[in-house]
């Protein structure tokens, strides 16, 4: 059972409080009890501090529900990453420098990042059915809305959240072999879970809020908690990806658009260093779709440049 500090019932039903975190401050969480059982959907958001559609979208959607109308249990984490939203910090926890997404499975004992991996895992994952986490592009990332989900989990794990992903207004379904994330790891230990991805470059629209709390209402219903499921029968899967990471540091000039259909061999973007001088270009394997891209012009070796799919 969650250890909840602070806890309060703000309306039959409607809870709010904070789960404990070793070392460091708690993080928010909500929750919203039907009144009659059914299963406890997961629901986070902030994991990176400048994702903002998914925050403000858990926002809303705690305004929204209603114990009334639903059954079983909505858990909320609205900002895991309270540290990095509020100092406006790209990617990872401030303190430790340590990107969340990147330290599960959490040592028993760690940095800022991962104890809050860690009380994610003991507190939140017991308590899951399903799990869905909220991200978007980063500050310095251009993104075409997409949903992820596990590849290399358990095969009903797997065939559980891909289901479930064709009820999210997105285009694109992406099979992920990541492993170390919050999601991912939820994956590993038998929840099925999914990563989906609105917004970019530091900023959010209304639009895009309505967009996910659309796909949420979509997910609980699929899920039979008293909303209407929407099959999305636009949603199209990338029967492969290819991830460009950046192997030197310097200039990024991306040559593409999210959304952009791309051909093998095609020119996707170059680094140059400060004199201007070619160190690397990345070109297309295969005929494909740029999914998201860097937008920031400085960027060091091991960044993520340029992702595109083959859509089926």
């Amino acid at each position: 059972m969650m250890q909840i500090t602070d806890r309060r019932e703000v309306e039959t039903g409607r809870i709010t409080g904070t789960l404990p975190v070793r070392g460091g401050p708690g993080l928010p969480v909500w929750m919203v009890c039907g009144e009659s059982d059914g299963p406890t959907l997961v629901l986070t958001a902030g994991v990176h501090g400048c994702e903002y559609v998914g925050i403000l979208a858990l926002r809303q959607l705690f305004a929204q529900l209603s114990p009334a109308r639903l059954r079983g249990r909505v858990i909320l984490l609205p900002l895991v990453n309270g540290e990095g939203f509020y100092a406006g910090s790209k990617r990872v926890v401030p303190s430790d420098g340590k990107n969340i997404n990147r330290v599960f499975p959490p040592p028993a004992e760690g940095t800022i990042a991962q104890e809050i991996a860690q009380t994610v895992v003991e507190q939140i994952y017991p308590e899951a059915d399903f799990l869905l986490d909220l991200h978007g592009g980063d500050v310095n990332e251009a993104m075409t809305p997409l949903v992820f989900f596990p590849a290399t989990a358990a095969p009903d794990v797997c065939a559980q959240a891909r289901a479930a992903a064709q009820h999210l207004e997105v285009l694109y379904r992406i099979p992920s072999t990541a492993q170390n994330g919050l999601y991912s790891y939820a994956a590993q230990c038998g929840i099925p879970a999914l990563l989906m991805e609105v917004g970019g470059m530091g900023l959010w629209t209304e639009e895009q809020v309505e967009l996910e709390l659309r796909s949420i209402q979509s997910l609980m219903g699929y899920l039979d908690m008293g909303s209407a499921p929407v099959k999305n029968n636009r949603q199209q899967e990338a029967e492969e990806m290819c991830y460009a990471e950046a192997e030197v540091s310097g200039f990024w000039f991306p040559e593409i658009k999210t959304e952009q259909k791309i051909s093998a061999g095609q020119m996707l973007g170059r680094i140059e260093n400060l004199e201007g001088r070619i160190l690397q270009t990345i070109r297309a394997r295969w005929d494909g779709m740029a999914l998201y891209h860097t937008v920031s012009l400085g960027v060091t070796t091991g960044d993520a440049l340029v992702a595109y799919g083959k859509i089926g």
